[in-house]
């Protein structure tokens, strides 16, 4: 029977006037893998919080079973800005005791790509201060998966990890034995990684049995049943499972929802998109020409990203674009987006780029345009038109569009400077659209959106009739959303993936075993090294032996002595003496740390 690591008992959460929490009570076994959905701002990251000791509930009581071990990443980390990368994820261990880990060296390659961290300057002795929210992130992350837990709690652990950074994370979760409870809007994810789902919903926490597709049906039969007036958001998700059931095969690769319920509620739910009336539309509005590119050359300052680039976007394609970080996806729609906004004045380095006479570029960037904060949400919206045409005969209000992407009419009068990360990212995306573009560039959309969100937006993408490029790293999104997925793979060019990702990550597993021999084999040219006999060999592995041996006897020592300097912290002469012998300590393990490596290589 499976041992209760954390117990929730009754506990309510009030901020203000509203009631984030009321008497919820749940519970988290050992092997448990539960993920944590619902709207921005309904209580998921205070749930967690408390769940986690870090927050106190108004009413109620949190208790933990004795001796949990418990790893946390919340949305802000706690990382020392003084230290080192080494410091803060590696701690104290020697080199040839973390390089001889398994786990740890599997982290750091997941994460950072390779034991050397090659993003960071100085590798493991980066400090910290300078870096980025986003690296820091990641370094946070790390030092958290490194460590032995019975419980994991994360608060979108997917933020600022690419497609083959968060195809790692699931892997790495499903191997491990600790328990999980995660909050994360990446719905791919949710069904890798997931057995049990919680669904935060107005001071409520509703419990599902599997993963992000067991739950769509779930909730979709629980609100059919229950007869709710939210026709609006039980539609939506019945739209949510036809697409689960129809638009993307094996999905999951075992699901556990009753296949013939769910083809019952969805019977009348038609595809997400009438692909050939859309086109027709879009051709209608684009003309023949979208973007032409012939023999481009894309660069980012100095440094050269895509060459030779012969490429037709055409009326009515939907195209995912991954890539690695830094292969020039943001680089090459901007160099679109300069073509089109400047008539054609503005080219790349090398090549051409025509853009079609009427293009009506939308272009939705990482970045989070500035807006007058005292100005409503809604008056927002009207400052680029009051009414907008959404095609297929479809129009709506300024305040209706509000409203579909979870603005209520309440909502809709507070003031621009009051909203939450993900509600000034809505608000960016609902201006675009209301500007009725017939091209839509979304560079990472889905970031800060919660997943009711994802699927307005989806559904409001589904009858859109334009050509569209989506960059994203939530492969749910791309798959939903676009009909071809296009790949930089770092080697300068654009390919076409007719697989979509899972091709990708194919792709992109072949380059880094095929790069592992060709370093080996390049490497003799570099530094010719004589080979070891059998007879050197065995002599090497005795001898690592021993010095291993030396290496942990000099850090029982070690710490014997920082003891000691602090237990005579009066008593100068002494502390001096001591001072002395682990200034000696240190440098001759250095030495041995040198010598180990060396016979690592023999041996």
């Amino acid at each position: 029977m499976a041992v209760n690591l954390v117990n929730v008992e009754q506990v309510s959460k009030v901020y203000g006037t509203r009631a984030l929490l009321d008497g919820v009570s749940l519970g988290v076994s050992e092997g448990d893998r539960i993920g944590v959905v619902g709207r921005n701002g309904d209580g998921k990251t205070t749930l967690i919080r408390m769940l986690a000791k870090l927050e106190e509930a108004d009413t109620g009581r949190v208790t933990h079973s004795g001796g949990l071990r418990l790893g946390v990443l919340t949305q802000h980390d706690s990382l020392d800005p003084q230290a080192t990368i080494r410091h803060e994820v590696i701690g104290d261990l020697a080199d040839h005791e973390w390089a001889g880990s398994a786990k740890i060296r599997d982290v750091l390659t997941g994460l950072f790509g390779g034991l050397a961290l090659p993003g960071f300057e100085h590798g493991l002795d980066t400090v910290i201060a300078p870096l980025s929210g986003g690296e820091r992130r990641r370094i946070a992350l790390a030092k958290l998966l490194i460590a032995e837990q019975d419980l994991i709690v994360l608060d979108e652990p997917t933020n600022h990890l690419d497609v083959e950074g968060i195809s790692w994370l699931a892997a790495h979760l499903r191997a491990r034995r600790s328990a999980l409870v995660c909050v994360t809007h990446d719905r791919w994810f949710l069904d890798q990684v997931c057995t049990r789902m919680w669904d935060v919903q107005r001071g409520s926490v509703h419990e599902y049995e599997g993963g992000y597709s067991d739950y769509v049906f779930a909730r979709a039969e629980r609100e059919r049943i229950a007869a709710t007036e939210e026709v609006k958001r039980q539609n939506l998700m019945r739209k949510e499972l036809a697409w689960l059931r129809r638009g993307a095969p094996a999905r999951t690769s075992k699901p556990r929802f009753r296949i013939e319920a769910a083809n019952e509620l969805i019977a009348d739910v038609p595809p997400p998109r009438d692909t050939s009336e859309l086109m027709k539309f879009a051709n209608a509005r684009l003309g023949k020409t979208v973007f032409d590119l012939e023999d481009v050359t894309v660069q980012a300052g100095p440094k050269t990203l895509l060459t030779h680039l012969t490429w037709q976007l055409g009326p009515g394609d939907r195209i995912g674009l991954v890539g690695v970080n830094g292969a020039g996806k943001t680089s090459l729609l901007r160099a679109l987006a300069d073509a089109a906004r400047s008539q054609g004045e503005v080219q790349p380095a090398a090549g051409k780029i025509v853009a079609g006479k009427t293009v009506k570029l939308a272009y939705l960037s990482q970045e989070v345009a500035e807006l007058d904060k005292n100005l409503r949400v809604l008056e927002a919206v009207q400052q680029v038109r009051d009414r907008v045409d959404l095609g297929k005969g479809r129009e709506m209000t300024a305040g209706q569009l509000c409203e579909q992407f979870g603005f209520s009419k309440e909502k809709q009068w507070t003031p621009v400077g009051d909203l939450s990360g993900g509600e000034r990212r809505r608000l960016q995306i609902l201006r675009l659209l209301m500007d009725e573009p017939n091209v839509l560039f979304l560079d990472e959309p889905t970031n800060d959106l919660d997943i009711e969100t994802l699927t307005q937006l989806e559904d409001l993408l589904d009858g859109w009739p334009g050509s569209m490029i989506v960059i994203s790293h939530d492969r749910f999104f791309i798959e939903r959303t676009t009909d071809r997925v296009m790949a930089l793979l770092g080697d300068r060019s654009l390919r076409m993936l007719p697989r979509g990702v899972d091709e990708y990550l194919e792709r992109r597993k072949r380059m880094e075993e095929e790069a592992v021999p060709a370093s080996a084999a390049a490497a003799p040219k570099a530094a010719p090294a004589a080979s070891v006999s059998p007879q050197a060999a065995r002599a090497a592995k005795k001898e690592l032996q021993k010095v291993e041996r030396q290496l942990d006897k000099m850090s029982t020592r070690e710490t014997e002595l920082h003891a000691q300097i602090a237990a005579h912290a009066t008593d100068f002469e002494k502390v001096a003496a001591l001072d002395a012998e682990l200034r000696e300590l240190v440098a001759e393990r250095d030495e041995l740390e040198m010598r180990w490596l060396e016979l690592a290589e023999d041996a």
